[in-house]
């Protein structure tokens, strides 16, 4: 019985000294009026859910085993590294075990809110999209007091920038019902009145008068009536550019010592401001003596006549520097377009007397660089060769801009590629002597599909065509090239059908090899072409009506093939090129009243060679350079060895083989408006062309010229160039007889100026607007020919270039004058497929 009692009075002591460990542990009694160290035995973290608890642990310094004053400063240095990450509103750190000298803690975290919405409340689509671009709130960031500061500033900026300073901007807060610790931003923008300019005082200015002060500052213009295409808004960015503009502007005019002394803003109204500018002009200085220092490869004498700087001109910095280095034809050019890639020019400028300023040219010619690797990227799709077969650039030359350039603007010729992104990257290597070339090219499609319904001569030609561009003929048996076509050899293949059932039929292939045996530019064009052409018996139902029905008396059918080489020449210089081409046509009519015969079988047996030189910067919008061509199509001259008097021969005897000559002059030339702005084009063009005989009673009856309209017939139309001039209608000035049967054209004369502004040169598309004058006309023989009568036109147009469908555009243009028959000027609209005027 003691025993029993004895174990039972042991084992109520023990739970009891247990149950008072046990108190201890977990519920420690800390006096934090008295700091006690201990060993840090442990650390845990709670009330967090999107960041790792080891990662927190980590960030605050708190670590196992460490010796740890509670309360101390190192608790104290944690809750503040765990404040200052910004993720949380509140950070309490507790003991939560007590074990001897062995302390835990726990770091109890509230977590900041997380963004689950954004509202944009006062602006318009457009301005949203831009605002969620430069604030990239992603729905999960924390939402803390620097978050809505940034926002406020940020959207703040963006209307300030579009004039809007009154601007208000309220950023509310409020949770998300749907989302725990969630919160859901609106965003209420009230822009109120736009700020502009009222008056623009200017104070210090004698030189430049208060209008041509106004003038230099570019953006900020005062609110008046002849600034009404201007804008008038106070931008803040703008009105500092301006005064650094003003300031270039007077430097630019001799007065170097220029400065703006201060300038204020004031605001007298809700929506207007002043500008005060007060501005100290100083002296203005001209260029005294110019001496060069270090020049050895080139006299100075030389090089003065380059700079195009004489002593007593007025002293304009940025001139100098366009002439030093900037200008196509500047002093830094002669050097780099030698191999002097590390030549360097420092003008240092001694002021003598009170106005002329010395230069001394000192240079640093350094020794020639020479190419090492010509490297080629970017081309994915076209074969490396292709484009490396182009360049003017070769591993081993010197290094030349001039070939750089002009291996940039072949890369654009191809057609492959992007003309706007095509880079050229130097990357030069002094110690060596060496510089290395990568083109960066960027692929485009450009083969192009034609699927169409089109109107010509009162029907309607349906179209469907192939053009293949980048072709590859060598790999068509492998299989493993077809993806879907074989492709990146440069050749361009090319099919076309057009059909309007029974009255009209056309087909046509076509293919040409840039580079013929691959070594010399040389290039090889083929075509084959076969078409066939019905009349019509009118009906009394209209102008068109009655052309549904096929008059199967009439018809003119045409075969014809052609086979063209062409060269590049390196004289007069290597923009020159000459193409020769030999072709044949076979013409059978039947009662075909549109040419000077009507019936019988005609052939064409010619050769044509053609002169050009072309010096464009870009085939899909051309801003620099020019175009020219010269071409002599003509027979052999069958009158001369037949025994024939032409004048009673019959149509048969005479046209069995046609003979003729043909002369066309065309002429392009394209230059920038704006002096450091390529975009504003100028096209002029002029063209001209004569169709001659060497019997006047043996003329030809085909390959005269139809002048007028939009230049397609919407039909292909072989036997005739088509030429147009818009504000007309097709062939309205091609020459008639009395009765009102055509003559034909057998020479033309045309005029075309255009202004070009691009809307997009994207890779996607190329779109720009152009307004145009345009005059041109037609004769039938030099007895009639009057170079100065030409039917006058003007109007407004839009180019869009898509890589598959190519060049689509149209245009209206005004008539002025009357053409051969009454009624075809005017008004006019014209569409336009592949093809420039």
């Amino acid at each position: 019985m003691i025993k029993r009692l004895t174990f039972i009075i042991t084992l109520f002591l023990s739970l009891t000294a247990l149950a008072q460990e046990t108190d201890t542990i977990y519920n420690p009694k800390i006096d934090y009026n008295s700091p006690r160290k201990y060993e840090l035995g442990g650390v845990t973290v709670s009330g967090t859910r999107h960041v790792e608890n080891n990662v927190l642990i980590q960030m605050s310094g708190l670590r196992a085993g460490a010796q740890i004053e509670v309360p101390g400063e190192k608790v104290t240095k944690a809750v503040k590294k765990l404040y200052k990450q910004g993720l949380f509103s509140d950070v309490k750190i507790t003991a939560s075990k007590l074990i001897d000298k062995k302390i835990y803690l726990n770091i109890f975290l509230q977590e900041r809110p997380r963004l689950s919405e954004v509202n944009y409340n006062g602006t318009s689509k457009s301005e949203t999209s831009k605002l969620e671009e430069r604030l990239n709130l992603r729905k999960g960031n924390t939402v803390t007091d620097n978050v809505i500061t940034t926002i406020k500033t940020i959207v703040g900026n963006y209307f300030k920038e579009k004039g809007f300073y009154n601007v208000d901007v309220n950023v509310l807060q409020r949770d998300d019902p749907n989302q725990e610790n969630s919160v859901i931003l609106d965003i209420n923008m009230d822009r109120n009145n736009k700020i502009k300019i009222k008056n623009i005082f200017i104070e210090g200015n004698g030189a430049l008068s208060d209008n041509k002060v106004k003038k230099a500052i570019k953006s900020s213009k005062e609110k008046r009536f002849k600034n009404f295409l201007k804008s008038s808004k106070y931008i803040e960015e703008k009105w500092n550019e301006d005064k650094l503009g003003l300031i270039t502007k007077y430097n630019e005019k001799g007065y170097r010592d220029a400065l703006i002394v201060s300038d204020s803003v004031e605001q007298v109204s809700e929506d207007r401001v002043n500008l005060y500018l007060k501005l100290k002009e100083g002296n203005q200085y001209f260029f005294n003596d110019i001496t060069w220092v270090g020049n050895t490869v080139y006299t100075s004498f030389d090089l003065k006549r380059v700079l195009k700087i004489q002593k007593g001109d007025v002293y304009n910095q940025t001139y100098l520097q366009e002439r030093l280095r900037d200008d196509d034809d500047a002093v830094s050019n002669l050097y780099l377009d030698k191999g002097y890639l590390f030549f360097n020019v420092n003008p240092i400028e001694k002021v003598i007397g009170q106005d002329s300023i010395n230069i001394e040219m000192r240079m640093v010619e350094g020794k020639q660089a020479t190419i090492d690797r010509v490297n080629i990227v970017g081309n994915t799709k076209t074969h490396e060769h292709v484009a490396r077969r182009e360049l003017y650039t070769y591993p081993g030359e010197l290094f030349s801009k001039s070939d750089i350039i002009r291996s940039v603007r072949e890369l654009a010729q191809l057609g492959h590629f992007d003309p706007e992104t095509i880079n050229p990257d130097i990357d030069p290597h002094p110690e060596s002597g060496t510089v290395d070339i990568t083109y960066e090219l960027t692929e485009k499609a450009n083969d192009q599909i034609e699927l169409s319904g089109g109107w010509g001569a009162g029907m309607i030609i349906g179209t469907v065509g192939l053009r293949f561009s980048n072709f590859s003929i060598r790999n068509i048996f492998n299989k493993e090239a077809w993806s879907p076509l074989p492709t990146g050899d440069g050749q361009t293949l090319s099919i076309r059908a057009q059909t309007n059932g029974s009255y009209y039929n056309s087909y046509s292939l076509s293919f040409t090899e840039p580079w013929l045996g691959g070594k010399k530019p040389t290039s090889l064009s083929t075509s084959i072409y076969y078409s066939q052409q019905s009349g019509f018996s009118r009906s009394a139902y209209g102008r068109y009506a009655g052309f549904s029905n096929v008059d199967t008396d009439q018809s003119q059918k045409i075969f014809g093939a052609s086979v063209g080489l062409a060269r590049r020449l390196k004289w007069p210089d290597d923009y020159f090129s000459l193409y020769n081409e030999v072709s044949y046509q076979n013409f059978r009519l039947k009662n075909w009243a549109y040419y000077l015969i009507s019936d019988g079988t005609s052939n064409n047996f010619s050769f044509t060679t053609t002169l050009s030189r072309s010096s464009i910067d870009n085939p899909l919008y051309t801003r620099r350079g020019s175009s020219f061509s010269l071409s002599l199509k003509f027979t052999p001259p069958y009158s001369l060895f037949e025994d024939l008097d032409y004048s009673r021969a019959s149509d048969d005897e005479k046209y069995k083989w046609i003979e003729y000559h043909k002369w066309v002059f065309k002429g392009k030339m394209y230059s920038g408006l704006l002096p450091k702005n390529d975009k504003l084009v100028l096209y002029t063009g002029a063209e001209f062309g004569y169709l001659g005989y060497y019997d006047k009673d043996k003329r030809s009856p085909f390959e005269g010229f139809e002048v007028g309209g939009d230049g397609m017939s919407g039909y292909s139309m072989y036997g005739s160039d088509n030429i147009g001039v818009r504000g007309y209608e097709n062939g309205s000035l091609t020459p008639i007889q009395p009765n009102g049967r055509r003559l034909g054209g057998n020479i033309y004369s045309k005029l075309t100026t255009e202004v070009r502004y691009p809307l997009s040169l994207s890779q996607s598309a190329t779109i720009y607007a152009l307004a145009f004058a345009e005059a041109g006309n037609a004769w039938y023989d030099f007895e009639d020919y009057q170079p100065f009568n030409l039917k006058r036109s003007a109007g407004v147009g839009l180019r869009i270039f898509l890589p598959m469908f190519g060049l689509l555009g149209i245009d209206w243009a005004y008539g002025f004058d009357e053409a051969n028959q009454a009624g075809q000027n005017g008004s006019q609209f014209h569409f336009v497929i592949g093809q420039q005027f």
